[in-house]
């Protein structure tokens, strides 16, 4: 089973005369509200310090998408932890308030491609520099909008000493509780019961209050495929089988290509992960998702359902955006055809 890819992809390719984003743009948000889509995208310009923002852009048919302005909507603050960066926004709304969680680093990354992999810039600071500094870590944050023009910052999600990104809310409460994705780095070795990385979940009572909650595994990467390292990709979708959610997943070796794979959650627990796709459902294959500022690559943060359909959006080789569609019920199917 595969996503169908659209084929007037990519649907955004980086603007030539912005500045803020005649780079990159990638990596999108997106929600279905009043029959309009809303895309968050991450965007970049060529600037040395490559200082990332979020752009907005609409669409009414999910396919064709109009920039809403010259400028970013989202960016990263004058001077809190967030001042170096934001990207990688996963929405979802909760009454009639849209939450955004982010990535963010408190220093500038830089030109990340020419470095080795998962290296960024670092500040130039003392001993007493707190570790979230020092290391310049990838943290999570959570905004509001209801506009998405006008955003508020609500504050940090993750532990201030941990790379803790891919972090995703459910779009709902379960059993009274809000439900929280996370991908703690650190959180490797016998301590843990995983070899890389893995995606945990959490609940709270409140949607700032996380860090002294505890996690339980959800699923972690199986050595020797396709997705040796993996991480929670998009906002889970509840539908009558259960909680869809996509993650990503890359092999450790040879290309280390990122792709797509597709989880079933129990409606009522999705700590209980009832089916999981053996094989990717998309994959690099298009010369915009093999060339760009990591090669191989198709990264998902965004799904929508409209009409029976899903449509998936996601960043195609950290520069361009696509999306691919396929019916709902044929993907659950074949997840049903795969329960552990």
């Amino acid at each position: 089973m595969k996503l169908q890819r659209y084929e007037g992809n990519p649907i955004l390719s980086p603007h030539p005369v912005n500045p803020w984003e005649n780079l990159v743009v990638c990596n999108p948000g997106v929600i279905l509200e009043d029959g309009v889509f809303y895309m968050l995208y991450r965007a970049a310009g060529d600037d040395e310090d490559h200082v990332i923002r979020l752009g907005l852009a609409t669409s009414t048919d999910g396919f064709h998408f109009t920039r809403a302005g010259e400028e970013p909507v989202f960016g990263p603050s004058t001077d809190g932890p967030d001042s170096g960066c934001v990207e990688d926004p996963r929405i979802v709304k909760l009454g009639d308030t849209f939450y955004i969680t982010y990535a963010y680093r408190p220093y500038a990354p830089g030109r990340y491609w020419t470095f080795p992999h998962d290296v960024v810039r670092l500040p130039s600071c003392d001993s007493f520099a707190p570790k979230a500094w020092a290391r310049s870590l990838g943290n999570t944050g959570l905004a509001m909008t209801r506009d998405f023009r006008h955003f508020r910052r609500l504050g940090r999600l993750t532990s201030p000493v941990l790379d803790d990104r891919d972090v995703i809310l459910f779009p709902e409460k379960v059993n009274g509780r809000y439900a929280l994705l996370h991908r703690p780095k650190e959180w490797i070795g016998a301590a843990y019961g995983v070899k890389e990385p893995s995606i945990w979940i959490k609940f709270s009572d409140d949607l700032l209050c996380w860090e002294d909650k505890p996690s339980k595994l959800l699923i972690t990467g199986r050595p020797g495929s396709w997705e040796e390292k993996i991480g929670g990709s998009t906002p889970p979708l509840l539908t009558p089988e259960g909680w869809l959610m996509l993650y990503h997943g890359v092999a450790d070796g040879g290309l280390s290509h990122y792709s797509v794979g597709a989880l079933l959650l129990d409606a009522e627990d999705p700590a209980v992960v009832l089916a999981r796709t053996p094989e990717p459902i998309l994959e690099p294959q298009m010369p915009y998702e093999l060339q760009g500022f990591y090669n191989g690559c198709v990264f998902p943060t965004g799904n929508v359902v409209k009409d029976g359909i899903l449509y998936v959006y996601y960043g195609a080789a950290d520069k361009y955006v696509g999306v691919a569609t396929c019916p709902l019920q044929e993907l659950l199917d074949h997840l049903l055809q795969n329960k552990l």
